[in-house]
C-alpha cells in the first residue's frame, strides 16, 4: 500500500505591522513592574530626558504623554486655540488630527495635498488662510517630511502657529535638520504599535517654548500644578496641590516608558533596517504599473513609516482587487487612508466633497501599503515582493 507525501504547509499570514520588542525592554518593563512604580515616575522622565538628547537640542522640553493625540491636543490647548477660531491641516490624515482642534470648540479648515508627495499643499495652505486662522498643523506623510522652510515663511508672513503632527516621522530630517528640532510652536510623535519605534501606546510633545511646555505638563494630568512623582517621592510631606485648570488624562506611565527608553536606543538601526527594505521594494517595482513612493532629497532622511503604493492607470486590477489578491497569497496591507472628506463627521460638518479634494481623493482610490517593519526577515520582504507582482499579473 502507497501513501501520498503530505501537503505543503501554507505560509503563516504576514501582517501588515508587528513590533519588535527586544529582551532589553522585556527586562525594562519587569524591573519597572518589580519596583513598585509602575505609572507616570522616574522612568517617564528619564525617557522625556533621553528624547531630549536624541534631538540634540538642549533648549527644546520634551513632555510625555500617552498618545500622539493628546499631544496635539496639548499643544494646541497651551497656544490658545479655541471657539471661533480656524486651524489649516490636510484632508490626507488620520481623523487625531483633526479631532483635537474640535475638541477646542475650533473649526478645521482641510486642504488637499500635492500628487507627487501626498504632503499638505502649500499653495492651498495659503489660499485657505482667512481673519480666523490661527495655526497650521503639516503631516509628515508616511514619514517623508513637509518642505517645513516654505511652511514656516507661510505662518511667519501670516502670523499663525505651527503645530507640526510627526506620528509618521521619526526619525525624518529636511535639510539635515531632525524633524522635532525646527522652527514650529511644537512636534508630536507617535510611539503606537506600529510606528517607527514604539511604546505600545503613548507619544511626545517637543517646543522649545518653555511656557507652552509647562502649560502641557499641568494639563496633562488634570490640571494639577505639581507632578505626582514629586509629591509622592519628596523628603519632606508634599501632599497639597491645587488644581489650577480642568485638565485631561494625558500622562505616560512608567511601564510605557520603559520600552520606550529601550526602543529609543534602537531607533538608528530600525530606520537602516526601513530604509533597507524600502529600496528592496523600489528596485524590485520599478517595472510594474505602479507609481512608487517618492524618496528624501539628497542627504535627508525618510523614515518610512510606511511604503504606499500607487496603482497607475494601466494597472490590470484595482485597489481592492489588489489587496484581496494580497490577502490570498498571505500578506496583510492596509490603505492610509480614507481622507476626512469621505467620513460623514468631517463631511457633513463642513459640507466637504470629494471634488473639493482631487489629488487626495484620487490617491485614496489607488494607495495600498504594504507590510515594512524591522521585524521582517529577507524572506518576509521576498514574499510581498513576489505577491505583489503576482497579484499584479507579473511573473
Amino acid at each position: 500500500m502507497t501513501t501520498s507525501a503530505p501537503a505543503p504547509q501554507a505560509l503563516p499570514f504576514l501582517p501588515f505591522a508587528l513590533p519588535e520588542i527586544g529582551e532589553e525592554e522585556i527586562a525594562e518593563v519587569v524591573d519597572t513592574l518589580r519596583s513598585g512604580w509602575v505609572t507616570t515616575g522616574p522612568k517617564a522622565k528619564r525617557f522625556e530626558q533621553a528624547f531630549a538628547e536624541f534631538l540634540g537640542e538642549p533648549q527644546i522640553e520634551c513632555v510625555a504623554v500617552n498618545s500622539a493625540t493628546a499631544g496635539l491636543h496639548l499643544a494646541l490647548e497651551a497656544l490658545g486655540i479655541g471657539p471661533g477660531d480656524e486651524v489649516i491641516t490636510t484632508t490626507h490624515t488620520f481623523t487625531a488630527t483633526a479631532e483635537v482642534v474640535r475638541y477646542l470648540g475650533a473649526d478645521v479648515k482641510l486642504v488637499d495635498i500635492d500628487p507627487a508627495t501626498l504632503n499638505i499643499d502649500l499653495a492651498q495652505i495659503e489660499a485657505a488662510i482667512t481673519p480666523r486662522t490661527r495655526c497650521i498643523i503639516p503631516v509628515h506623510y508616511a514619514g517623508l517630511a513637509v518642505d517645513m522652510l516654505a511652511l514656516l515663511d507661510i505662518a511667519r508672513k501670516h502670523g499663525l502657529k505651527v503645530v507640526e503632527d510627526a506620528a509618521h516621522a521619526l526619525p525624518t530630517t529636511i535639510e539635515k535638520e531632525l524633524i522635532g528640532t525646527l522652527g514650529s510652536n511644537a512636534t508630536v510623535f507617535s510611539f503606537y504599535a506600529n510606528k517607527t519605534m514604539t511604546t505600545g501606546e503613548g507619544g511626545m510633545l517637543v517646543t522649545r517654548d518653555a511656557e507652552l511646555a509647562r502649560r502641557a505638563r499641568v494639563m496633562r494630568l488634570h490640571g494639577i500644578n505639581r507632578d505626582a512623582f514629586d509629591r509622592f517621592t519628596a523628603k519632606v510631606p508634599s501632599w497639597y496641590y491645587e488644581i489650577v485648570a480642568p485638565g485631561f488624562k494625558y500622562n505616560l506611565t512608567d511601564i510605557a516608558a520603559a520600552l520606550g527608553l529601550h526602543q529609543l536606543k534602537r531607533l538608528s538601526a530600525f530606520q537602516v533596517r526601513r530604509e533597507h527594505i524600502a529600496e528592496a521594494y523600489l528596485e524590485a517595482f520599478a517595472d510594474l504599473p505602479l507609481i512608487l513612493p517618492p524618496q528624501a532629497p539628497e542627504g535627508d532622511t525618510h523614515s518610512w513609516h510606511l511604503f504606499v503604493l500607487r496603482l497607475a492607470d494601466e494597472a490590470p486590477v484595482s485597489r481592492d482587487q489588489f489587496i484581496e489578491a494580497m490577502f490570498a497569497r498571505g500578506i496583510g496591507c492596509s490603505v492610509h487612508y480614507v481622507p476626512l472628506h469621505q467620513h460623514p463627521y468631517w463631511r457633513e460638518r463642513y459640507g466637504l466633497t470629494a471634488e473639493m479634494f482631487p489629488h487626495s481623493q484620487k490617491a485614496y482610490e489607488r494607495t495600498v501599503s504594504i507590510p515594512l517593519y524591522t521585524a521582517m526577515t529577507d524572506a518576509d520582504v521576498q514574499r510581498v515582493i513576489a505577491a505583489v507582482r503576482a497579484s499584479l499579473g507579473v511573473a
